[in-house]
């Protein structure tokens, strides 16, 4: 079925249409990227078993589930990540896409938090022996890692997480930043750490539909 018929008179096909629709996002929203990983950034990242890894190549789009031990994506780096490619089915999606067209989008979890981390980038893939055995589970090498290099970086709010209930009477894990640190370190210090701490909690209990 085609995603947006020609014959669906209520399609949106244009920018200025969706505009019509949606106002425009807060300051605190359209500011909130930065392009490195700073230490509170590689802090989540160091306390994330799971990850989604989103590649586009000549056979489509891909979206990739990527999980381990906590810590299990390095970072090298504020510009770059390390990937290790675990063993899987084989299909290599995500590896064939990325020597189609090397972008990357990485959605990081960390269980009992309601932010979540993304990271966009371009990525290569290598078999550099001391990257593979520096990401050895036990005697067990990696094929492959992956080096994404980084673009952007920014913290999504917690409202889809808690409208799907996905950490439901989990309660935030140790040593994790907050969402309002994270906001902090990517604007620099232009959106204030406390207001987004003590105001995210209400505002999405009245905002989440």
């Amino acid at each position: 079925m085609d995603a947006n018929p020609s014959s669906d008179p209520f399609a949106i096909a244009s920018p200025a249409a969706l505009a019509t629709i949606y106002p425009a996002p807060k300051p605190v929203v359209a500011t909130k990227a930065t392009d490195r990983i700073g230490e509170r950034s590689a802090a989540f990242i160091a306390r994330s078993p799971f990850a989604v890894l989103s590649t586009v190549g000549e056979r489509g789009p891909h979206a990739s589930p990527r999980g381990d031990a906590p810590g299990f994506v390095q970072v090298l780096d504020e510009k770059t990540l390390a990937l290790p490619d675990r063993r899987g089915n084989n299909r290599l999606d995500a590896l064939r896409d990325v020597l189609d067209d090397p972008r990357v989008a990485l959605l990081f979890l960390v269980p009992g938090m309601g932010e979540t981390l993304r990271v966009h980038g371009t990525a290569r893939i290598t078999t550099d022996p001391a990257l593979r055995e520096r990401m050895a589970m036990g005697r067990t090498l990696p094929a492959t890692v992956m080096l994404v290099s980084v673009t952007e970086v920014f913290m999504q709010c917690p409202r889809a997480l808690l409208r799907a209930g996905l950490w439901s009477g989990q309660g935030k894990p140790e040593g994790v930043p907050t969402g309002g640190e994270m906001i902090d370190e990517h604007t620099a210090g232009r959106l204030s750490r406390d207001s987004y701490d003590n105001e995210m909690a209400p505002y999405c209990a009245d905002n989440l539909y």
